[in-house]
């Protein structure tokens, strides 16, 4: 683990809490889902740029698809 994957996973996760806290006070679940998933995600892959790929692709995820 290099330090540009430690960085985004913090980076990605605290996004994540933030989604999710905003999410249950909204009563948004496609912010609450994005959250989890942004918090979760990082376990599941080594590389650092597939998780800023990913990462960003879920940043935006919930202004673009409203469940």
């Amino acid at each position: 683990m290099d330090i540009y994957h430690l960085f985004l996973v913090v980076i990605f996760g605290s996004i994540g809490l933030g989604y999710f806290v905003y999410g249950a006070r909204q009563s948004s679940p496609g912010f609450r889902l994005t959250g989890v998933a942004l918090m979760i995600y990082p376990y599941f892959f080594d590389s650092a740029w597939t998780l800023l790929a990913i990462g960003l692709g879920l940043l935006f995820l919930p202004r673009f698809i409203d469940l």
